[in-house]
């Protein structure tokens, strides 16, 4: 691994977008998602709990919950200006700048419930995972108004954490149960300049899983025995092992992949080769032997994580929305410490399929898990616009989207990560930019000693092309990559100039590269081959085998009841040879890509209906029609289907 092809990440409130595809989810993020956020919030008693007269329920992370809420709000205003939304969040932050205590701690639950238990139980009580989501909240409401009065908060109770913990004689040698802080006190870091946020941050990483182990020592201290902890082991939050002996991805997925993160992030700023080895042995157990073909992550809902490797099931799963979004963090923070274009790729897959499948498209209700598989039974009956579908629940896995839930961890998390959607799109490095999303947008950087402004056209996903327009006052020599996406087969790259000066292309590490002298009004043009592709999963993946899956781009597609001739989605294959065609549908949703064909339909022989019968099922020719997985139970309720049965 190559510790020297640094990216840089573009920030969020550099870039404008102005994309047919992200942009209204972006503005129905800022319109619906956002307020309906805060309506829930609001109604739960989550935003008056910073206040001491408040005296309704309190619970120990619903600090987290708000501190989502700002942060998604505060991406927001950077991008999009309102008035009323900023004065709803500077109300809400003054309320917990006024909740800190004299020696900078903040959390409402341990300063107005139990504040005899602050830092007992680090295992199980989320008070540093609070802390680095108000830290995060507090660095987007800087970026975003430019004010400190939320991040100089944040860097007292930072800098009581830091005298708090650490390897001291007077300090506790202990680490947060639930990941989170390491990733937020990098970014307190980086805002600041102050070293060490960084250094409690690799502290965190570095201390986790020593022997004696922190967690038994403490659970003995408040007069608990460990070996009645209900987890069994420290596989669930990752200490059962120093990260840098994980090999591994175990226990629950969020907390593992905000470790990860966090991570990623030490090693960068530290040059740690050892940590950033940790890293990436820890993505490949992740992306390349245990994500979902829809970018999903965990898939046992007892741990509301992960199993063993290539175990997929595709029914009754976990794959929260949650662990989707911090997946997405970790394969950025491995793109910007190696510069190799599979991060990206694994990045995108996420985005585009679970990523958004975490929202309708009302921006008002929410999946809490991502399931590949449904039979909703009361699809069956005739349904119009009064009918009332109930929410099953298996096992806690929702079979259609919900306005909230009791831990609503999912909902403010989706909009924080749809409202930070223009940090992802560029990187740069010396003299050169990075471009790692085919996202329709504008941004103005320095590249060859010159400030240049990079406008990207495109209308990806539907379409395969992008063009980027470079326009700067006096030539420059820079160089542009652009990302090959592992599901392209065929790409090409030319360069439209008054000039005819091409440049060499040439290929690495899954990016196109170009270095050539830049002039105003200089065009990129870059297609990709976008065809409709079946895709199989390795058969260590018992669960499927004999199954495909349909694709066109980064998008996973999906069968659903309100397209199909039947609710029952398993009676349906299709043969390997069959033919598909595709089409952008104006009618569904706003417009789509639809892929549509012949399947066969299972009928059963005998016409009593006996539950057992001697004749195997006829078979019957029906039409299918596949949307994109980020799209189904969006319109009429029903059950969905993404891997189908091939004949």
């Amino acid at each position: 691994m190559s510790m020297n092809t640094k990216q840089k990440g573009v920030p969020f409130n550099k870039v404008k977008v102005q994309d047919i595809f992200w942009a209204p989810k972006m503005k129905t993020n800022r319109l619906k998602t956002i307020p309906a956020n805060e309506k829930q919030c609001r109604e739960t008693g989550r935003l008056d709990c910073f206040k001491p007269d408040y005296k309704g329920e309190r619970h120990y992370f619903w600090d987290s919950d708000v501190a989502k809420w700002i942060e998604a709000g505060c991406y927001s205003l950077a991008t999009n200006y309102d008035k009323k939304l900023e004065k709803t969040l500077e109300k809400v932050i003054s309320d917990i700048i006024k909740m800190q205590q004299p020696d900078g701690y903040m959390n409402n639950y341990f300063i107005y419930v139990k504040p005899e238990m602050r830092w007992k139980n680090l295992r199980d009580c989320h008070e540093l995972y609070c802390a680095g989501h108000l830290m995060e909240a507090a660095v987007a409401h800087f970026y975003a108004t430019g004010r400190r009065n939320f991040l100089d908060a944040m860097c007292r109770y930072a800098d009581l954490i830091c005298k708090t913990f650490g390897p001291g004689e007077n300090q506790l040698h202990g680490y947060p149960g639930h990941q989170e802080i390491e990733l937020a006190l990098v970014k307190l870091y980086e805002v600041t300049g102050e070293k060490r946020y960084l250094d409690m941050a690799c502290y965190f990483i570095n201390q986790r899983g020593q022997q004696p182990h922190y967690y038994d020592e403490e659970a003995v201290k408040r007069g608990d025995d460990p070996k009645k902890w209900w987890a069994k082991t420290y596989e669930y939050c990752q200490a059962h092992l120093p990260v840098r002996e994980q090999k591994d991805a175990v226990g629950h997925s969020v907390r593992a992949l905000y470790m990860y993160s966090g991570m990623a992030d030490c090693a960068r700023e530290t040059d740690d080769k050892e940590l950033a080895k940790a890293c990436k042995r820890l993505w490949e157990s992740v992306c390349e032997r245990q994500m979902y073909i829809t970018g999903g992550i965990g898939p046992s809902l007892s741990n509301e994580g992960f199993v063993n490797d290539y175990m997929l099931p595709v029914e009754n799963i976990s794959s929260e929305s949650c662990a989707s979004i911090a997946a997405i963090f970790f394969c950025q923070r491995m793109l910007y410490l190696t510069g190799e274009a599979k991060y990206a790729d694994a990045m995108e897959r996420i985005m585009y399929n679970s990523g958004l499948s975490g929202v309708s498209m009302d921006g008002e209700k929410f999946f809490y898990s991502n399931q590949l598989y449904t039979y909703d039974p009361d699809a069956d009956k005739k349904a119009d616009k009064k009918t009332e579908f109930k929410h099953y629940q298996w096992d806690g896995a929702a079979l259609h989207r919900q306005g909230w839930y009791g831990c609503s961890c999912c909902p403010p998390n989706i909009a924080r990560f749809i409202a930070s959607l223009p940090g992802y799109i560029y990187g740069t490095s010396e003299d050169t930019l990075w471009v790692n999303l085919f996202v329709g947008s504008t941004t103005k950087l320095n590249l060859g000693g010159q400030d240049v402004r990079i406008t990207q056209r495109t209308r990806y996903p539907w379409k395969g092309k992008s063009v980027f327009i470079f326009s700067l006052k006096k030539s420059a020599v820079f160089t542009v990559k652009v990302r090959i996406p592992s599901w392209c087969q065929q790409t090409s790259l030319r360069v439209k100039s008054l000039f005819n000066e091409e440049g060499p292309v040439e290929e690495k590490d899954g990016y196109l590269c170009i270095t050539r002298k830049w002039r105003k009004g200089d065009q990129l043009i870059y297609e990709m081959d976008m065809p409709i592709q079946r895709v199989y999963a390795t058969t260590k993946v018992r669960e499927l085998e004999g199954r495909v899956a349909l694709q066109r781009g980064p998008l996973v597609y999906c069968l659903e009841t309100v397209d199909n001739v039947t609710n029952n989605l398993e009676l349906l294959s299709i043969k390997q040879n069959a033919k598909l065609k595709g089409k952008f549908d104006k009618r569904i949703l706003g417009g789509v890509y639809a892929i549509t064909g012949k399947a066969l339909k299972n009928v059963d022989s005998d016409p009593d209906g006996n539950l057992y019968q001697i004749k195997p099922p006829r078979q019957r020719v029906v039409k299918f029609k596949a949307v994109p997985y980020y799209a189904w139970d969006n319109r009429r309720p029903g059950s969905v289907i993404v891997w189908l049965r091939e004949k």
